[in-house]
């Protein structure tokens, strides 16, 4: 079996890496789903050198503002070397790699939350993945008034949890759009679906709840990856 790419996407306080760990361990205990090696991961800072570029973006520095193309180029930067050093080899191997984000929030924090040119963000994201997209993306929604808070929690905030609340319910907007156009790009998404969070053939892009408990964002999360993991297994 070739490998496959799964993305958790969403905003702050969405809780993505700790989904992100509970998805790792289940799938592990999943030999049946039929992946022997699995990778987790994450951007920014998927590798050493990724990390160095995280701390750039993501720790404030008092004595000089990031301007926004500054943003998106070194974004871009982190994920070049990500796909190329890391994801595209464990692929090869066959492996299931799991990714806390990935282009799709490169449009909607760059493109929807700073207000970048989308085509300009498309073709970025292309130069730096060189085409590589995701097999399934998991967006974990949630009202970003709720996550600012859960992130405030944690403790100290980083330079893209500080910006302000408009920026983020930006962000929302932006998750939304791709949500909305995979359903308009691909018909058979429409179809009624009564079970409810099982895609569809085709689904590529799927919305969880999270505002819930998160063993129900868990539950969900499972439940599509086994439908669709067991799909991938067939073919």
């Amino acid at each position: 079996m070739k490998g496959k790419f799964i993305v958790l996407e969403g905003g702050e306080g969405s809780g993505k890496t700790t989904q992100i760990k509970y998805l790792e361990a289940w799938l592990r205990q999943r030999a049946d789903l039929g992946f022997t090696e699995i990778e987790l991961t994450r951007e920014p800072g998927g590798s050493p050198l990724c990390q160095k570029i995280r701390q750039v973006l993501l720790v404030p520095d008092a004595n000089e503002e990031m301007q926004n193309r500054t943003e998106l180029l070194l974004y871009a930067a982190d994920r070049a070397q990500h796909v190329e050093a890391w994801l595209r080899p464990w692929l090869n191997k066959g492996a299931l790699v799991l990714c806390d984000r990935y282009t799709a929030s490169t449009v909607a924090y760059q493109g929807y939350g700073r207000g970048l040119d989308q085509t300009l963000i498309r073709e970025i994201n292309h130069i730096a993945t060189g085409g590589l997209e995701p097999d399934l993306t998991l967006w974990l929604d949630l009202d970003p008034e709720v996550g600012l808070a859960r992130a405030q929690i944690r403790g100290s905030r980083d330079r893209i949890e500080q910006a302000d609340l408009q920026f983020h319910q930006n962000v929302r907007s932006g998750f939304a759009a791709l949500h909305q156009q995979q359903q308009l790009t691909n018909p058979k998404d429409l179809r009624p679906n009564p079970e409810g969070l099982r895609p569809t053939e085709g689904q590529r892009f799927i919305r969880i709840d999270a505002d819930q408990p998160i063993q129900r964002v868990t539950q969900d999360i499972q439940s599509v990856c086994d439908r669709v993991l067991k799909v991938w297994a067939q073919s």
